[in-house]
């Protein structure tokens, strides 16, 4: 079952927006991609979610 996803809004300043924008073109992540992945890493290092399960060795 997916997630269900929330929508909001977001005010950015043009060069935070910049730097975001440059850094998902880099990983060839969209920019709502790249904040998501942002948040989740902070939230993940903070203990704030768990990780996710690292998918076992392949033989």
């Amino acid at each position: 079952m997916a997630k269900e996803k929330k929508s909001f809004l977001l005010r950015l300043d043009s060069e935070l927006h910049r730097a975001i924008e440059q850094w998902a073109a880099d990983e060839f992540r969209s920019v709502n991609g790249q904040i998501e992945f942002i948040l989740r890493e902070a939230l993940r290092k903070s203990g704030r979610i768990k990780s996710p399960p690292k998918a076992p060795d392949s033989d």
